[in-house]
């Protein structure tokens, strides 16, 4: 009886080394018509680990392989809430490809409430990019998902909004990345089509030996298609947000012919697009006040704002660096010096 207790002792931890090994690659290449959710632990070299929730759905046919990711920022509810009732809505039956979900990726920050950080070790995730295997938590975090999530992916969506700080507008975003032309125009075309009004698009400038910092722009180094959602704002989460979010990942599996949901009507294009933008950074720490919401309308040299210190004196008008739409900014009083304080997008002819 000691005998087999032991057998079954042993059975047992060669059965948890081999799911400890399971990578995203076996299982895209697994079983089709298939829901899988999957638990992936990562861990530095000094033993801190974290969970990150993964649910992998193989299609019945072959297809592109399309990854969303929700929840760098633990507080930007809409898309982490959207993509819990996506998964749930797939039937792989219908499915040509594989789609990688990842709802949550910072589950430490979302559980316990911190803006843009991990509080692991107090990193922002998306400012980390490629990541490292032998740095910090969300620093391997950054590496696991560039090396095992990456490097499967044929389109990557990253979805963003305000968090608990910031207000701000529904966009769609992508890179003009003039190397992978191909890429770029099928971002730009998944963008159009997203039924979100507005798109913007960023120039691409990234040195060979600067690292991308941004998750879907490390994407794009890599050849991949990648675009982003930015929705929601202040900490808030609605079920308009949830469902114009899940629409447009619908657009988008269709467009890719990888998926149709017929209740989702078509969009062919956006109304309003901006291909550059003007960041006003936070001058001073202290107590910011703006009568300007994120949608509004700006003059350059126009003011928008001002600092005052901890007793209400004002020290720092805001001025508009340009004309353009605020897509968003600080909607809170406390304001750090370095953050961005808005962003104003605007549209530039090319060649000008």
């Amino acid at each position: 009886m000691k005998r087999l207790s032991f057998l079954i002792f042993v059975l047992f931890l060669f059965q948890a080394a081999q799911a400890q090994k399971q990578t995203l690659e076996k299982i895209i290449k697994g079983e089709k018509s298939v829901v899988k959710d999957t638990v992936f632990k990562v861990s530095t070299t000094d033993n801190v680990s974290v969970d990150i929730p993964v649910t992998i759905i193989n299609g019945a046919e072959k297809g592109p392989t399309f990854t969303i990711i929700a929840g760098i920022h633990g507080m930007e509810y809409p898309t982490i809430m959207s993509l819990l009732e996506l998964r749930k809505e797939i039937d792989p039956r219908k499915l040509k490809g594989n789609l990688i979900i990842i709802p949550i990726v910072n589950v430490q920050s979302f559980y316990k409430r911190t803006p843009f950080i991990n509080p692991l070790d107090n990193l922002n995730l998306n400012r980390v990019f490629p990541g490292s295997a032998d740095g910090t938590i969300t620093e391997v975090m950054a590496d696991w998902m560039t090396k095992e999530v990456f490097a499967v992916t044929d389109v990557l969506l990253d979805m963003h909004g305000g968090d608990v700080g910031e207000d701000l507008i529904p966009f769609m975003c992508y890179y003009e990345n003039k190397e992978f032309k191909q890429q770029t125009e099928l971002a730009s075309r998944l963008s159009e089509i997203s039924g979100f009004d507005t798109v913007v698009s960023y120039p691409y400038i990234l040195p060979a030996d600067k690292p991308a910092m941004y998750a879907f722009k490390q994407a794009v180094r890599q050849g991949i298609t990648a675009l982003s959602i930015e929705i929601g704002k202040l900490g808030n989460w609605s079920k308009s947000e949830i469902s114009m979010t899940k629409d447009g990942i619908y657009r988008m599996m269709t467009e890719l012919k990888m998926y149709e949901n017929k209740q989702v009507k078509p969009v062919q294009s956006a109304k309003i697009h901006y291909n550059r933008q003007a960041y006003v950074s936070v001058p001073v720490q202290g107590i910011f006040y703006s009568n300007v919401k994120a949608g509004d309308k700006v003059k350059k040299d126009a003011e928008i704002g001002y600092i005052t210190d901890i007793f209400g004196n004002e020290i720092q008008k805001i001025v508009a660096p340009e004309s353009g739409t605020v897509l968003y900014k600080v909607g809170t009083p406390p304001v750090n010096k370095g953050e961005t304080l808005f962003c104003i997008g605007f549209q530039v002819k090319e060649g000008f």
